[in-house]
């Protein structure tokens, strides 16, 4: 798989420079393709610094069976590699961290706006008139999610269909926090990061450390 990506890279940065449409290209050609911004998307993501000299140099080495690195050399490199990606992980969820307590610390001051003993903040748009849910109940809604930014990043509201899950099987600030939905309520939850998908991040829109913002309408607990 190493070696895979070196090539990857290799033939992502040394190919001519010109722009190729999708239509254009053979099946061969869009695999590459695919492959190799695959590979420079995961490095820019991971905020990796690369000096295209050395992959150069590394690249026509290796094709030429001529590799100046021993095995030992590759691995401390590749663990050096490792260990940059996960200190620019640790970072950026500190820095994410820090925006969302700041947030969180200016929001609950707004009018309306309710904190937990948790953390958890809501903000009640709709009370309902129903029945609440525990944490084990099969509940039906529809929601909008964003980052306190404005990003979304996953809405049932948008796709324009309600989803049912186990409240005991999502994030711990939707297991609190739909629990003190009435049927028929929509509140709005303001979840700290320790509550939400903490230094994991989740998918490309979370980062790491991030809080969220869920506007959430509870249409029906499932029997």
């Amino acid at each position: 798989m190493k070696k895979l990506l070196v090539i990857c890279i290799g033939m992502l940065i040394f190919s001519a420079p010109y722009v190729v449409k999708s239509q254009e290209m053979t099946k061969e050609q869009r695999i590459s393709y695919a492959l190799g911004a695959n590979v420079a998307e995961s490095f820019m993501s991971n905020e990796i610094s690369i000096i295209f000299e050395y992959f150069q140099k590394g690249f026509e080495a290796a094709t030429a069976g001529n590799n100046q690195l021993s095995q030992a050399e590759m691995q401390q490199a590749f663990n050096d590699l490792n260990q940059m990606v996960e200190e620019n992980k640790m970072k950026g969820s500190l820095e994410e961290k820090v925006k969302g307590e700041k947030f969180l610390e200016e929001n609950k001051k707004k009018a309306g706006v309710i904190t937990t003993a948790s953390g958890l903040q809501y903000k009640v748009i709709t009370m309902g008139t129903g029945e609440k849910p525990t944490a084990t109940s099969q509940v039906k809604v529809h929601y909008h999610g964003t980052t306190i930014d404005g990003q979304v990043f996953d809405s049932s509201v948008e796709r324009g269909e309600p989803i049912s899950f186990p409240l005991n099987g999502v994030i711990a600030g939707w297991t609190e926090g739909v629990q003190l939905m009435p049927v028929g309520s929509k509140f709005i939850f303001y979840i700290p990061s320790e509550l939400a998908y903490g230094d994991r991040g989740a998918g490309a829109v979370i980062k790491p450390g991030a809080a969220l913002i869920f506007e959430v309408e509870l249409i029906g607990i499932e029997k």
